[in-house]
């Protein structure tokens, strides 16, 4: 089970989660481990990007990866923006907040591109859209894996087009944002992991990597079965000793009293799927206006997320985040591996039996 030119022990790496959990700590654990730790540099500066670098670097000499978002303009509806952002202006009274500015930028995305091509990290994965193949092939050329994140057969095409050296494809499964090119509402756009890599790996001939409700070794071998070189999972890590995840939402997603996921724009403006609750509830007709929304509700998610208030605050999470294990990442790769190898040999075993 290699791949990355035999560099990653496992067909594991762990997703870049935006927003805290995918700390430096986090990312050198699973590295050492034999998997491939993800820093994710979306909302950060590059100042802070740069720092988190350099922490891993410190702590593990194996691969690890850093995820960038692209920044796209897509039209806003103002009159409908603002009549959204009035009736948040309740919610930053109860918390004794003033509201962000519904302001568009980039990420810092020059400034990070301009850092990585300077200072060449093993992996840089893209998420939100699609890099042109000129900034494509100077990444590479600095010694950079490329990776670009599709969610939908046709996304897969277009990134194909400019080279990548693999592609990650995000099932509906799969908690946070999703890494589509645009955030258009369009029947069928949302496939599940399997129906996604069947239709892409019949097209592209390229190492696939995998994400969307990935929580059991099981589940990285069924996608191995299915066509994938690896296995991206972020959910399960979530609760693990060395991720950055707000305590608050560590212990919720072990609350019975929180019992499934859904998709919103209540706090970003952009779909994204985290566990249900009263804010996603009150406020899912919010429109699409990324990163809008997502400034404007900056003061919320933070006085929300100090003060343990679970109901008002984001916690993204995967389908699967009631499997997540309060265990160090070593233990869970650790986990993941020796259950993936026991599916593997039960194959084996049926094939003998004659599973058909």
């Amino acid at each position: 089970m290699t791949f990355l030119k035999g560099l990653l022990r496992y067909p594991i790496i762990q997703a870049p989660m935006a927003g805290g959990p995918s700390c430096p700590k986090l990312a050198s654990v699973v590295s050492e481990a034999g998997g491939m730790g993800f820093l994710a540099a979306g909302y950060k500066t590059n100042d802070e990007m740069e720092k988190e670098i350099s922490e891993v670097k410190q702590l593990t000499k194996k691969l690890f990866g850093v995820n960038v978002f692209v920044p796209q303009k897509s039209e806003i509806d103002s009159p409908v923006l603002s009549s959204y952002i009035d009736t948040l202006e309740s919610e930053a009274d109860r918390l004794g907040v003033s509201l962000g500015e519904a302001v568009w930028d980039d990420d810092c995305y020059d400034e990070k591109i301009e850092y990585l091509l300077a200072n060449p990290v093993p992996v840089v994965s893209f998420t939100f859209g699609c890099p042109p193949n000129g900034l494509i092939s100077k990444l590479q050329q600095r010694g950079s894996f490329v990776i670009i994140t599709v969610t939908t057969p046709e996304e897969a095409e277009i990134a194909f087009k400019v080279e990548p050296d693999a592609l990650c494809l995000q099932g509906v499964e799969a908690g946070g944002h999703r890494g589509s090119f645009d955030d258009k509402d369009v029947p069928g756009k949302d496939l599940s992991l399997l129906s996604l890599l069947s239709a892409v790996r019949s097209n592209i001939d390229l190492p696939l990597i995998v994400a969307g409700g990935i929580m059991h070794g099981r589940d990285i071998a069924a996608v191995i079965m299915s066509g994938a070189a690896v296995a991206q999972i972020g959910t399960a890590f979530l609760r693990c000793t060395e991720s950055g995840t707000n305590q608050f939402q560590k212990s919720a997603m072990a609350d019975p009293s929180f019992q499934h996921t859904m998709f919103t724009r209540a706090f970003s403006g952009r779909k994204a799927r985290g566990i249900a609750n009263r804010f996603m509830l009150e406020y899912n007709s919010a429109p699409s206006a990324y990163p809008q929304i997502n400034n404007v509700t900056k003061p919320l998610r933070r006085e929300a997320a100090a003060r343990g208030d679970t109901g008002t605050m984001n916690m993204w999470a995967g389908q699967g985040f009631r499997f997540a294990e309060e265990l160090p990442a070593a233990k869970i790769v650790e986990r993941l591996v020796r259950e993936c190898r026991q599916a593997f040999d039960e194959i084996k075993t049926k094939t003998h039996e004659s599973i058909i």
